[in-house]
């Protein structure tokens, strides 16, 4: 895996529409496995995006999405196995700490929490 991203407390999830152009995002992530696992809403561009075409770049960024480092080709994966979904949950959980647990609070009240897509994330070469 990629040291410089383990470091990173956010990273640029770059995904692409059917006519090639790129689409940047912001996302918090963490390790499982031998993968990363960020989440999404359901129907979010990128989730639609990943299913059409499951290539995407990673990059170490801010919160803002502005790059502090360089990109990482990647392959994504939609994960739908509930274990799986629960550990990718407890990892980020476990990073983020509080700044996900009121996330998640807010997505409980809104009814959103069960409409949430978990994307693996595994980069390419060593």
């Amino acid at each position: 895996m990629n040291a410089p991203l383990d470091d990173a407390r956010y990273v640029s999830l770059a995904s692409f529409r059917r006519d090639g152009r790129e689409v940047r995002t912001p996302v918090w992530f963490a390790r499982l496995d031998d993968a990363y696992v960020c989440y999404s809403a359901a129907d979010a561009g990128k989730v639609k995006r990943i299913r059409n075409n499951p290539r995407v770049r990673l990059a170490p960024c801010d919160m803002r999405g502005k790059l502090r480092g360089t990109w990482r080709d990647a392959t994504a994966t939609l994960l739908d196995d509930p274990a799986t979904c629960t550990r990718a949950f407890d990892a980020l959980r476990a990073r983020y700490g509080w700044q996900i647990r009121l996330v998640d609070m807010l997505a409980r009240l809104s009814g959103r929490d069960t409409r949430r897509a978990v994307i693996a994330l595994h980069p390419e070469g060593p």
